[in-house]
């Protein structure tokens, strides 16, 4: 705990972490905001979860553009552009009675223009801590953006249920802005500037660790969404449960990533981290109530903040700092991607076969996010006894005699 102290006290990296939360924070609130509104308005999970899958694919296309965007027009310029479109988009689902076809556009146009924050602080990271610090630096970061997972839930849960779905999600944008504000207006925003990549849209993802990061992040955050439709479906709308149980979950990814932040990163660092999470969800859907599901996903929590801070990690020490942006960008969308396949066969199963599909669904995730690293080790960098600083960008040196 000491060495997250002396994180918390080098220049600008609380007030940074702080702003890049709240920026982030509402996306921690907009999909279950969007699952209960959409399923009170046409009566259907299964079409509050495309209207989900529409809003994540939005995300997961924008998410290399407008990274890579950020080395051409710089940080600012672009954060303030997807927040002005996305705010308004947001606020339509909101505020407007529309058919499912409609929802699923109006969604798509609010995924496509998500403020890429996550993208932006991950190249930020490095330019503000000693490189021995950058991979607790990272787990500081997974650890603390589970407050999003823990509170978002919650405050989403009791707005929509006590004061209304439109509420639920108005307030979200509200804080979307604010949050986005502030992280813009961040002096250490203003002081990196990402070079702009000579690579072509998408060569970064023939760095092995970055397409392992991709697929792996895109199967443990579909395990993630189809846990959220789940305990949703479970509890319904008439109280608190849905949002306790999923703050539970999140509190068990909080106390892994700082209890584990600091376990050396070895080649099978991330399968193992994620067999954590399957072993939890393999036992989650056997009973369906409060307390064992708050036993089960606590324990399957444990591995997801750890199993992100090594994500984070690998790509870092696997690019050039020009590309990692767009690197992260990559595995955004392949969290995103995740994120709307299984929101999708959740709602689906759950029409069909109730609450316990969407945990089947989550497990068969899990289960592949275990397999495909065990299998894949020797992709991933051995980061033990080394730092996780992205490769420094090089020029050619001309030493003719002019």
């Amino acid at each position: 705990m000491s060495s997250y102290r002396d994180l918390l006290r080098t220049p600008g990296v609380a007030r940074i972490i702080a702003a890049q939360l709240t920026a982030r924070f509402p996306f921690g609130m907009l999909s279950l905001a969007f699952l209960l509104h959409i399923e009170q308005v046409t009566g259907s999970y299964g079409a509050a979860g495309l209207v989900l899958a529409a809003t994540s694919i939005g995300q997961a296309i924008a998410g290399p553009l407008t990274s890579r965007w950020m080395g051409v027009w710089g940080i600012r310029k672009v954060l303030l552009l997807t927040l002005a479109v996305c705010a308004v988009s947001v606020t339509t689902i909101a505020l407007v009675t529309m058919t499912v076809p409609a929802y699923m556009a109006v969604g798509f146009v609010a995924g496509l223009s998500t403020p890429p924050v996550q993208p932006a602080v991950r190249t930020i990271y490095p330019k503000l801590v000693t490189s021995q610090q950058l991979t607790p630096l990272f787990s500081l970061d997974a650890s603390a953006q589970e407050i999003i997972w823990v509170l978002g839930p919650v405050v989403t849960t009791f707005v929509s249920t006590q004061v209304g779905t439109v509420w639920g999600i108005a307030l979200a944008a509200v804080i979307m802005v604010v949050g986005c504000l502030w992280f813009i207006s961040s002096p250490e925003v203003g002081r990196v500037r990402i070079p702009r990549s000579r690579r072509k849209l998408g060569q970064v993802l023939k760095r092995p660790p970055v397409l392992l990061a991709t697929v792996v992040g895109f199967l443990l955050i579909g395990a993630c969404s189809a846990v959220e439709a789940g305990v949703v479906a479970t509890f319904g709308h008439d109280g608190l449960e849905a949002g306790i149980v999923l703050a539970i979950f999140s509190v068990g990814s909080l106390a892994g990533g700082l209890a584990l932040g600091h376990t050396p990163i070895g080649p099978y660092a991330l399968a193992r981290r994620i067999f954590i999470v399957f072993a939890g969800l393999a036992v989650a859907s056997l009973f369906l109530n409060a307390w064992w599901l708050s036993v089960t996903l606590f324990v399957a929590g444990i591995g997801i903040a750890p199993a992100l801070a090594v994500l984070f990690a690998i790509v870092s020490a696997s690019v050039k700092f020009s590309d990692t942006a767009e690197a992260y960008g990559w595995v955004g969308t392949g969290q995103l991607i995740g994120a709307a396949m299984g929101s999708a066969a959740a709602g689906f199963l759950i029409d069909g076969s109730g609450a316990v599909g969407a945990f089947w669904v989550a497990g068969v995730f899990a289960l592949f996010g275990f397999v495909i690293p065990w299998i894949g080790h020797r992709w991933h960098p051995d980061l033990r006894g080394r730092d996780a600083s992205p490769i420094p960008d090089t020029e050619p040196i001309n030493t003719q005699p002019s």
